[in-house]
């Protein structure tokens, strides 16, 4: 596997210098400053690209080209949207950059309740509390008919939960709901989110899965055609959130999105943390199901709870087993090698870590420390280096 590292451009406090110490050779970066839906030119690509070569890294995946609204709504605007990524998407690929990532998420990007949750060993992690987003999506927001979409006792308990904290506490729940986490594509207010909520309110879960389809049919021959190999990323987490349809959750989700458009540069991330929230997802079986079409994959582990809360655990001790995972994916890298495929070696980034140690004191972009990833990253190739060893197969 490449080994990656997730970097937010020249504003990033975690630097290239430092990805490369952490033993990344894969950059895995977007352009950011360009996140309206405006179509990317060569030299925005070129300017981007040079600057990982000089950190003598590559530019491995481009994670991500926006999917705005309009386009997942195919309202009035989507062409001119839709015409907008395709030129980014053939940029991207005549500039060098081999795999796309992207989502399809509506309104919110992934999310989380709690930014610095603190662990039993003293680290900080991410968390996401449902009975603390119930509180917010029903007595906050006051989304119309919110309560309907949640079991009663988990409304009650909602309700007696927002009771218990202060107004502080609330703004903080909302900030990291709705402000936008790094990578995401969007930042909210209160206002403008119930309008977006609104703006999909029409929209069944079948209308996005048709959506998602023709956009698929636009984009998918302009990657095969610039040699490059789209990824994309399920839903973080995999079930609705504001009564949204989310169709990028469950392997009958990737099974549809495979056979929409059934060519080899129509692609999946496997995101083990975003699959693996979800408790019918068997992550590991489903990485040997769709093997074939992985081209980028993220290594992060969630520990779930039975009301559908998760906190993201250490990359080695959550509920995904990470050794099995990673056994499906050698496995799958010696069967591509000895196929011929040009992308035997399928780029993989440790995703998120722990807040650790004097990072806790530092300015650092939420789950995107240096040390929690570096810590990870070194676990990960553990477990490769073991892997290979014990199967006698290195690669």
């Amino acid at each position: 596997m490449l080994e990656s590292w997730r970097w937010f451009g020249p504003e990033d406090p975690v630097t290239l210098s430092h990805a490369r110490q952490a033993g990344a050779l894969g950059v895995v970066t977007a352009l950011h400053h360009i996140y309206d839906g405006r179509a990317w030119t060569p030299d925005d690509v070129a300017e981007r690209m040079a600057i990982v070569k000089k950190a003598g890294m590559v530019w491995s995946v481009c994670e991500s080209i926006p999917v705005t609204s309009a386009v997942k709504l195919r309202n009035a605007s989507w062409r001119r949207y839709v015409d907008a990524w395709k030129i980014s998407l053939a940029n991207l690929g005549k500039g060098g950059v081999p795999v796309v990532c992207y989502n399809f998420m509506p309104v919110v990007d992934w999310t989380r309740t709690e930014l610095r949750y603190l662990t039993e060993a003293g680290g900080l992690a991410l968390r996401f509390d449902m009975i603390d987003f119930i509180a917010y999506d029903v007595f906050v927001l006051k989304r119309h008919a919110a309560e309907t979409n949640y079991p009663a006792a988990a409304v009650e308990a909602a309700q007696k939960r927002l009771a218990t904290m202060s107004d502080e506490q609330i703004a903080s729940l909302e900030r990291n709901i709705i402000a936008g986490l790094p990578g995401g594509e969007g930042i909210h207010t209160r206002e403008t989110i119930r309008s977006e909520i609104a703006a999909f309110s029409d929209i069944s879960s079948d209308d996005m899965r048709g959506n998602l389809t023709e956009f698929l049919k636009e984009i998918v021959p302009v990657a095969a055609e610039n040699n490059v190999r789209l990824a994309i990323h399920p839903d973080d987490p995999p079930f609705s959130l504001f009564g949204l349809p989310r169709v990028v959750s469950t392997p009958s989700d990737i099974e549809a999105i495979l056979r929409a458009v059934d060519e080899e540069a129509n692609g999946i991330t496997l995101c083990a943390g975003s699959y693996g929230s979800r408790p019918d997802n068997d992550v590991v079986e489903m990485a040997k199901r769709f093997a074939a079409r992985i081209h980028f994959t993220h290594l992060r582990n969630v520990s779930k709870e039975p009301d559908g809360s998760f906190i993201e655990s250490e990359h080695l001790a959550g509920d995904v087993n990470m050794v099995s995972l990673i056994s499906v994916l050698r496995a799958e890298e010696r069967r591509r090698l000895a196929a011929g495929r040009a992308d035997s070696v399928i780029p993989m980034r440790p995703d998120h870590g722990h807040l650790l140690i004097d990072d806790q004191q530092k300015k650092v972009n939420p789950g995107y420390s240096c040390i929690g990833r570096l810590k990870g990253l070194a676990e990960l190739r553990g477990v490769i280096a073991a892997v290979d060893q014990l199967t006698g197969n290195t690669l």
